[in-house]
């Protein structure tokens, strides 16, 4: 599945079909809050959160993914990224974007 951050894909001709996303709720453990408050001290990276928000992304394009390929889509188009928190120690990762098919015949 090809997926770009451009609302064309350079060549291609294509209908859209729908806006697809997928978002994915992370909390944080007690152990990593409690070396992210020791990290505050020193300042740097907190790198177990960095660790955790990458794999939230990945979570939340899969999910994208797996509901542009139920539409029978070649690409995603126009993809984006959000986060929030949505409570004291969780935050929500949303990807989304315009889910396409080729109509040009070409093959990828």
């Amino acid at each position: 599945m090809k997926l770009v951050n451009i609302d064309y894909i350079p060549g291609r001709e294509f209908e859209a079909l729908d806006i697809v996303k997928g978002n994915v709720v992370q909390t944080k453990n007690i152990g990593r809050d409690f070396m992210a408050l020791m990290k505050t001290l020193v300042g740097g990276e907190i790198e177990s959160y960095s660790e955790m928000l990458n794999e939230a992304r990945a979570i939340a394009v899969k999910r994208m993914v797996d509901e542009a390929e139920a539409l029978g889509a070649d690409a995603v188009i126009n993809v984006r990224y959000a986060s929030a928190s949505v409570m004291s120690g969780a935050a929500e990762v949303i990807a989304y974007g315009t889910a396409v098919r080729f109509t040009d015949g070409k093959e990828d």
